[in-house]
C-alpha cells in the first residue's frame, strides 16, 4: 500500500514539555520524517514543536475540570465544551489513525471521546503511560498495594491522591463507566510503554484488546556524555564531591523524596546529593547539605548535569518506565533504582544496581559500590545500552511499524 499521505493525531494533554509530551513530539517527528502529516493536541505546557498543534479547551476549561473532580471525583468527565470542540476539528483534519497518550489531566471528556471513536471506527493506539486507563480512579496502585482494579475499585483508598478528590468517592462508578466505555471501540491496540505495565493490562478489563509493548525512547544525540560541565556546577553552586543525582518531573510521595532526606543523613564526607525538579517549598524544606534545584525545561542543563553526576538515584516507589532512567544512561551516568515497577527494565549489571524497595542502608551500600568501581567502569556499558535499546529512532519507527499495520488491516 501507499503511505505518502498518512495523518497521525496524538491525542496529548503536553507537547514537547514533559516525559510524556516529549515523547509524543519524538513520535511526531518520526511520523514527519516518514513522508506524513502529524498533528499533536496540548492543554498546557506547549513548547515548540515540529508537529502542527492543536490547543484544547482553555486554562479555564482547565481549572474547572480541576474543581468539578475535586468535589466529584468525576475526572475526565469534564471539559464539556472543549472536547466537542476538539470533535470538529478532529473531523476537518480526518486523520488516518488517532494516538492516544494519557487522558487525565483536567482536560478531555473520555465520554464525548470514545463515543466519536466507536462511531468513526478508526484505528486506535492508545500508548499507556500509568495505570489510570484500567483504575476508578487513580494511576498507580502498587505504593498502597491494592488489587481492586482486577474485578472493581470501591473505597478508594488514594482518593485524595491524583486525581484528587475532597468530597465524593466515584471509584466504583468510575470504573464501572470507564470499562464501557474503553471497552466501546472495535480497532483499538494498547501499547503499554513496560513490560511490567503490558502484564497489568493483560489483568485488566483491557485485557481483550491486542497488547504491544513499545518501551520509551529518547533523544541519544541530545542525552549523550559532556564533559563541559563546569557552568553547571558555578550556577547551581554544586561543590566537589561524588555527586548523587535524583530527577524528576514532580516531587510526589511515590517518586521517593524521602530517601535522599534518609541518605543524607547516613553519607560519609565527600558525597553531595543534588535533586532537580523540586517546587519552592520543596526546595526550602530540604537540609541544607543538599542541593536542591527547581524543575528545569533545558534540556542543556539537565544534560549538564547528568553528566556531572557520579551515580543517578531513582528511589521511586512505583513507576512505569522511567525516562529518566534512559537520559541518565544516555549520559554515561550508573543507575540505581529501587525494585519496582518497570523501573528495574532498563538497568542491567553492568550499568547500575537494583535494590530492595525502600531500604536506605542498601541504596547507601550500592552508591558505595559503585563509587568503588568507579563511574569509568560503568560509562561505557552505560551509553553503549542506551544507543541499542533506547534510541528514539528505533523505538518510534517501532510505532511507524504499528500505523502501517493497522492500515492494512482496515
Amino acid at each position: 500500500m501507499d503511505y505518502k499521505a498518512l495523518k497521525i493525531l496524538q491525542i496529548s494533554i503536553e507537547v514537547n514539555s514533559g516525559s510524556v509530551g516529549r515523547i509524543a513530539e519524538q513520535i511526531g517527528q518520526t511520523v514527519i520524517e516518514s513522508g506524513w502529516e502529524s498533528y499533536i493536541t496540548y492543554a498546557r505546557n506547549n513548547l515548540p514543536s515540529t508537529s502542527e498543534v492543536i490547543r484544547i479547551g482553555s486554562s479555564k476549561d482547565v481549572y474547572f475540570h480541576v474543581l468539578e473532580t475535586r468535589i466529584f471525583d468525576n475526572h475526565a468527565f469534564g471539559s464539556v465544551q472543549a472536547t466537542k470542540s476538539l470533535i470538529k476539528k478532529i473531523d476537518e483534519i480526518n486523520p488516518d489513525i488517532i494516538h492516544l497518550h494519557h487522558l487525565h489531566g483536567y482536560f478531555i471528556n473520555i465520554e464525548i471521546l470514545f463515543n466519536y471513536l466507536a462511531e468513526k471506527n478508526k484505528p486506535i493506539v492508545w500508548t499507556f503511560h500509568d495505570c489510570w486507563s484500567f483504575t476508578g480512579h487513580c494511576a498507580y496502585f502498587e505504593y498502597v498495594n491494592c488489587s481492586k482494579w482486577i474485578d472493581g475499585c470501591y473505597d478508594c483508598e488514594q482518593k485524595k491522591e491524583y486525581p484528587k478528590s475532597l468530597l465524593f468517592d466515584r471509584s466504583k462508578k468510575n470504573y464501572i463507566e470507564k470499562k464501557a466505555l474503553f471497552n466501546s471501540v472495535k480497532n483499538m491496540t494498547i501499547v503499554p510503554v513496560s513490560y511490567w505495565l503490558g502484564d497489568l493490562v493483560k489483568e485488566s478489563f483491557l485485557k481483550s484488546y491486542p497488547i504491544e509493548v513499545i518501551q520509551n525512547g529518547i533523544d541519544i544525540d541530545t542525552f549523550t556524555p559532556r564533559l563541559d560541565y563546569q557552568n553547571i556546577k558555578d550556577i547551581y553552586k554544586i561543590s566537589d564531591a561524588f555527586i548523587i543525582l535524583g530527577v524528576a518531573s514532580t516531587w510526589e510521595p511515590r517518586k521517593g523524596l524521602k530517601y535522599f532526606i534518609e541518605l543524607d543523613k547516613i553519607l560519609p564526607e565527600g558525597y553531595l546529593i543534588v535533586i532537580v525538579g523540586l517546587t519552592k517549598s520543596q526546595q526550602r524544606d530540604l537540609p541544607s547539605s543538599i542541593v536542591g534545584i527547581q524543575r528545569t525545561e533545558s534540556l542543556s542543563d539537565l544534560v549538564g548535569l547528568y553528566s556531572m553526576a557520579d551515580v543517578f538515584v531513582n528511589p521511586t516507589l512505583e513507576d512505569t518506565f522511567p525516562t529518566t532512567n534512559l537520559e541518565s544512561l544516555a549520559c554515561g551516568t550508573p543507575v540505581i533504582t529501587f525494585l519496582t515497577g518497570g523501573s528495574v527494565e532498563s538497568v542491567s549489571e553492568d550499568t547500575g544496581i537494583v535494590v530492595p524497595k525502600g531500604d536506605t542502608q542498601l541504596l547507601l551500600n550500592a552508591i558505595v559500590e559503585i563509587r568503588n568501581k568507579t563511574k569509568s567502569f560503568y560509562t561505557h556499558h552505560c551509553r553503549a545500552r542506551a544507543i541499542e535499546l533506547y534510541d528514539k529512532k528505533l523505538k518510534f519507527q517501532e510505532y511507524i511499524g504499528l500505523y502501517k499495520r493497522l492500515i492494512d488491516e482496515k
